[in-house]
């Protein structure tokens, strides 16, 4: 979805998507009409009718206008951008609560394989993880709107993994969380974590996973399958 388009969409668009939410339209097309629509936003028409053409714009919403109203149906980005508001309010009311990520496996630049190896790094893994991880990570490319959702992990305690340094040179420090991993498939390994570095070639769309077992194997994985993690508290 284009930039620009996302920008067009905000709180009282997002309103709108949740009143029709409420309709049913998540299940299927819901007949309304603008001057209802008005009606419970206490709104004039034509504000009814420029939000749910935003909605539309963006892609969030499906409609087929009739002579005496209009089907609505929720689209899948629409219904995305509706639980991203839920994990947001899923943070701020529920103690114990975890960020659910969506991404792509994808294939990373082979950093995991050595640094993990490294023993400054796999004797804090044994003592604080419980475990000692599998030479490498499972690389997730982050769909646009877990990116931004990716932003609650750091109202979680971390895991922290201490920098060190040796003879050569010096080691930067890392943080974890544990994680479940869940595939398209419904298949799931628990008792991950991932791990993000301070000093990383990587941007935020990047999530990086450990794990005891090599990840891809145990999930029957490969690039470009939908998985999806949820990032729990310490």
């Amino acid at each position: 979805m284009p930039v620009t388009t996302a920008a067009a969409v905000g709180y009282d668009e997002l309103a709108v998507l949740k009143l029709l939410a409420l309709e049913g339209s998540l299940d299927g097309d819901v007949k309304i009409s603008c001057s209802e629509l008005a009606d419970r936003l206490e709104a004039s028409n034509q504000t009814a009718s420029r939000r749910l053409q935003r909605l539309e714009s963006a892609e969030f919403v499906e409609r087929d206008t009739v002579s005496d109203g209009q089907w609505i149906a929720i689209t899948d980005d629409g219904e995305r951008a509706l639980r991203s508001e839920y994990e947001d309010y899923r943070r701020i009311f529920e103690a114990d609560s975890e960020v659910e990520l969506e991404g792509t496996v994808t294939s990373g630049m082979g950093e995991g394989r050595h640094y993990i190896s490294l023993p400054g790094y796999s004797a804090q893994f044994d003592d604080r993880l419980g475990y000692e991880p599998f030479p490498g990570t499972l690389n997730v490319d982050l769909r646009e709107d877990s990116v931004r959702r990716r932003s609650a992990v750091s109202s979680f305690d971390p895991i922290p993994i201490d920098g060190w340094e040796d003879d050569e040179r010096t080691y930067g420090p890392a943080v974890c969380h544990p994680a479940t991993i869940e595939t398209a498939d419904g298949e799931t390994y628990e008792g991950a974590h991932t791990i993000a570095p301070e000093r990383t070639h990587h941007d935020d769309d990047q999530l990086e996973v450990i794990a005891p077992e090599k990840l891809r194997d145990s999930l029957d994985l490969a690039d470009g399958d939908h998985v999806t993690i949820y990032v729990g508290d310490n």
